[in-house]
């Protein structure tokens, strides 16, 4: 799984529409710095962590503050994270496209933290090697699959490689949020069992401001 090219934006216009119900603009302290940089002022801190901290509809500034991603995680974390839909878009690479557009192999796949994992707890089977076993096969059937498809251009081949294609094929989309978005998933998806929240928390971490207004 992985987070490359992050971006997150509008801090000015978040910070002052965050002052407008109040029209409290004279105490408002951010500002943006000679190289660009947005400098969140203690004032506009103290202010947006109260609004936070009181809940929807008073931090509806979050929702102002952009970020985008490029995320590359398995079917089974983005249907996970679908659910997450107020606020969100995103631009996925084509699997009908890339399926067939070069061979599969383990590196196609989640597989990081699989091992280890008891599934088969009877004799004979000992369960990494077992594990280990049905990956190798799963992926050979596939790329089998995959080179009928590309020989012959049957569509058959390709429809049955897409409904026997792993829950943990990786796929890249461009995933475009919000702040109160990020804010919920870090929320709700702390210590899930999912080992790949852990990794959509840890990128959070490295957010503009994510201590103040993310993990506060």
């Amino acid at each position: 799984m992985k987070f490359e090219n992050s971006y997150s934006g509008n801090f000015e216009g978040a910070f002052r529409g965050m002052r407008l119900p109040m029209n409290s603009f004279a105490k408002a302290d951010s500002y943006i710095d000679e190289s660009g940089k947005f400098i969140l002022g203690p004032n506009d801190l103290d202010l947006a962590q109260r609004l936070i901290k009181g809940g929807s509809p008073h931090d509806k500034f979050l929702r102002q503050i952009f970020v985008s991603v490029d995320i590359t995680a398995p079917f089974y974390l983005w249907k996970e994270l679908d659910q997450y839909k107020v606020g969100t878009v995103t631009d996925s690479e084509s699997t009908m496209h890339r399926l067939a557009s070069k061979p599969i192999t383990k590196q196609c796949f989640e597989l990081d933290d699989y091992k280890n994992i008891q599934v088969y707890e009877r004799e004979p089977y000992n369960p990494d090697t077992f594990m280990d076993d049905i990956w190798e096969q799963l992926i050979e059937v596939c790329e089998t699959l995959r080179l009928w498809y590309v020989q012959t251009k049957d569509e058959r081949y390709w429809k049955e490689l897409i409904r026997i294609l792993p829950e943990g094929w990786l796929q890249q989309r461009q995933w475009t949020a919000n702040y109160s978005v990020v804010r919920s998933i870090v929320k709700q998806r702390d210590g899930h069992r999912l080992t790949e929240w852990k990794a959509f928390i840890d990128w959070a971490h490295t957010l503009p401001y994510s201590s103040e207004l993310l993990f506060v």
